[in-house]
């Protein structure tokens, strides 16, 4: 598994010698061959000396990038299905049988090589859900305790960016019948360091604010969560999974793909403002959820993928046709996410610190 180089590739190398991969150093991976490269993303592939399996690297093709007087979906444009000039790729793996339009609209030479696979985050996060319980008891939850994700993409624009303002109405939720816990995108890690991110955010884990690493598994927590609070990334749109209501804290129009679910969302989910509390901001949000939002909510979900549980098969046939070789002889399967540690390992608090029913501190 080599990493290419990256602004935001610190903290890779660790985490896939973590999962087990050997790693081998980029200027040595690109002068071997190899049988087939799988990749989320442009940025270096046009070095790599195999057959290229291209896959989105989130939930749908959500964001949209301007460079000048040009705006293109993120994903899909020519410039990342053919990078540096580079062949196009073996394959480009699509979640949605709508974006074979947008694939003929941005680079209609790629369509022989398209297949609309699936998603496999979505695919993990349903067949998760009939244990949401387990996980809430994992991460500590008690009988009747609200647990709110707060959730950010990456950029000036996210939720994060927005970190000095978004901070102090966090605090407001510490109490006794609520638990938070905050998941910032790995870029942010990377491109400010562990150290800046912790301490930007500090003062929320000694108030028992649960402050979860990039490393992480972030699909248990929001599938544990009673409401997310987030933006227009990825993480936020596969909340629309989970039968929580969500409070957009940005969604800025102009970096949002207009034709892809997470338009749709920023058109449906409350937007937070800083006229009221974020408690009541909740409760406006649960009340209209489970008021007349959920199947609209569904509606959005249902847009991730057009082969809802049929990744794991679907990949699989692909990388074994693109290796000449035939499929092993039993499904391909789909299994649950495993359990998450407490929420308490994230913070900082004492024991008990958080559990005050007054929203401050003991």
């Amino acid at each position: 598994s080599p990493a290419p180089p990256h602004p935001f590739s610190d903290g890779v190398a660790q985490l896939l010698e973590r999962l087990g991969s050997a790693v081998l150093p980029w200027d040595e991976a690109v002068r071997m061959d190899f049988d087939l490269a799988l990749a989320a993303g442009p940025r270096g592939v046009e070095k790599v000396r195999a057959p290229l399996v291209l896959l989105p690297h989130g939930a749908n093709f959500l964001k949209r990038v301007t460079e000048g007087a040009e705006t293109r979906v993120a994903g899909l444009g020519r410039q990342d299905l053919t990078p540096q000039g580079r062949a196009l790729p073996a394959a480009v793996v699509l979640p949605h049988r709508d974006d074979l339009d947008c694939l003929a609209h941005t680079c209609p030479e790629a369509l022989p090589r398209a297949s609309v696979v699936g998603d496999p985050v979505h695919d993990r996060m349903v067949a998760s859900l009939p244990r949401r319980r387990a996980y809430r008891r994992a991460l500590g939850l008690g009988k009747g305790q609200q647990f709110i994700a707060v959730v950010s993409t990456w950029g000036t624009r996210s939720s994060f960016g927005a970190i000095e303002t978004l901070l102090p109405r966090l605090l407001e939720l510490v109490g006794r019948h609520r638990r938070v816990a905050v998941l910032v995108h790995p870029n942010v890690w990377s491109g400010h360091g562990a150290w800046q991110v912790r301490a930007w955010l500090a003062q929320c884990a000694r108030r028992g604010i649960a402050i979860v690493p990039p490393e992480a598994d972030w699909r248990p927590l929001l599938i544990a969560a009673d409401t997310i609070i987030g933006d227009h990334g990825s993480v936020t749109l596969y909340g629309t999974l989970t039968g929580a209501p969500i409070l957009l804290a940005a969604s800025p129009e102009q970096e949002i793909n207009p034709a892809s679910p997470a338009a749709e969302l920023a058109r449906t989910a409350p937007a937070l403002s800083p006229a009221h509390s974020l408690s009541s901001q909740l409760a406006y949000a649960a009340a209209e959820y489970h008021g007349h939002q959920r199947e609209e909510y569904g509606a959005i979900a249902a847009r991730i993928t057009s082969e809802p549980g049929r990744f794991s098969r679907n990949m699989r046939r692909l990388l074994y046709r693109l290796l000449g070789l035939g499929q092993p002889a039993h499904p391909a399967h789909t299994p649950p996410l495993p359990l998450p540690p407490p929420l308490t390992r994230w913070s900082t608090a004492p024991h008990g610190r958080y559990d005050t029913g007054t929203g401050a501190s003991a």
